[in-house]
């Protein structure tokens, strides 16, 4: 998977869990722990960045440029591109099917966003964050309101 693919996981593995937190639900430990270790880990390297997906549930985020962010943050940190491989491992293996689609409707706000970075291919984005999910099983309770 392309670093920028991993980072935009990384960026929407964030949003979803601190959306998910807002609504009470709950999320692995693993990833919540694995969540909680890449904002510190960033957040030295990059604070505005930070200050930005946190702020994603008041205002709307830019998560191509968020995720060209983490990118060159991981390029220049090994650090740092360890703990967003480790969210994106824990991700994948999330069990809350709620989470599955929050990421799914930030991989569907890349694809309806026009480009503006001209070396991310948004709709390629969208679609590998969309298979990050694709093939997962969850294991919990399913219900639609």
């Amino acid at each position: 998977m392309e670093l920028i693919s991993t980072a935009a996981i990384a960026v929407g593995s964030v949003i979803a869990t601190k959306a998910l937190e807002k609504t009470g639900e709950k999320v692995g430990e693993a990833l919540w722990n694995k969540t909680d270790k890449f904002l510190v880990t960033l957040k030295k390297h990059s604070p505005h960045t930070i200050t930005a997906i946190e702020k994603a549930q008041q205002q709307p985020l830019d998560y191509g440029k968020a995720s060209l962010e983490v990118e060159n943050a991981a390029q220049s940190n090994p650090e740092i591109a360890r703990a967003i491989h480790e969210l994106v491992n824990a991700a994948s293996s999330e069990s809350n099917a709620k989470f599955g689609e929050f990421l799914k409707q930030i991989a569907e706000n890349l694809k309806s966003h026009p480009q503006q970075i001209s070396n991310i291919n948004y709709q390629k984005l969208a679609e590998e964050i969309k298979n990050v999910f694709q093939n997962s099983t969850f294991n919990g309770p399913v219900t639609f309101q």
